[in-house]
């Protein structure tokens, strides 16, 4: 802003009407700088094939988006010796591994878009919701407003005889000489930017081992009356 009135003269007598519309037309052009900057910054970012799934992004030039390996999964529990000799709660995929594989866990960054930001409502919608007792200013929110922080969680797999894992709860049991700790397994972070409504990108924290991991999406609604969970999958080499 400095650098646009820094140019303007000054001089005793100038009119202050041209100052002020000199002023005026300064801030406007940087307003429309960084409208369109923003919007350019949007259009970056490709639309997936398919909503509510998790995508690597890459960010080359253009932008893409790759599929990571989807599934679906129900937690298991499973005893050894009437849990005598342990327990444990998991999630299972399977395989071995992965047939999605990346060469590098830096720098890395997903997206996950619910399609909501393209949906529209009408009157005649909101007034149908009204009518059966939905507010359809929740609704509006629904997806769009939602961090997917809330529901999304990336885990590390951990390779088993039956399968990968993702184990909610590992109990060893009352062996005697065994470690008596209860195991999970590990989880990481990720931060989350909005690039518009129902559209975020998830940039991990920090670099991930080589390795088996997956990101775990909670369904939301009638979608989890099974226990089911999404998984997509993917491996680093």
């Amino acid at each position: 802003m400095l650098i646009f009135l820094s140019n303007l003269p000054i001089a005793i007598g100038l009119n202050p009407s041209l100052m002020k519309k000199k002023i005026l037309f300064s801030i406007s052009v940087v307003f429309i700088a960084c409208t369109v900057n923003a919007q350019d910054d949007k259009t970056k970012y490709p639309e997936p094939e398919f909503s509510n799934e998790v995508y690597l992004l890459k960010k080359e030039n253009p932008f893409t988006v790759m599929r990571l390996e989807k599934g679906s999964s129900k937690m298991e529990t499973k005893t050894k010796l009437g849990g005598m000799a342990g327990m444990e709660n998991a999630y299972l995929l399977e395989g071995e591994a992965s047939t999605v594989r990346l060469s590098s866990g830096n720098s890395l960054s997903f997206i996950y878009s619910t399609g909501a930001g393209e949906k529209k409502s009408s009157p005649q919608m909101d007034s149908m919701m009204r009518a059966n007792g939905v507010d359809p200013a929740m609704m509006s929110g629904y997806g769009t407003a939602m961090d997917p922080s809330s529901m999304i969680t990336l885990y590390k797999v951990e390779n088993d005889k039956d399968g990968r894992k993702i184990f909610l709860m590992k109990s060893p049991g009352a062996i005697p000489f065994a470690s008596k700790k209860m195991k999970s397994s590990d989880k990481y972070t990720f931060s989350v930017k909005k690039i518009k409504d129902g559209y975020w990108e998830l940039v991990v924290d920090k670099t991930l081992p080589k390795g088996e991991y997956a990101f775990s999406v909670m369904s939301m609604g009638m979608g989890n009356m099974d226990g089911s969970t999404l998984m997509f999958a993917f491996g680093i080499d």
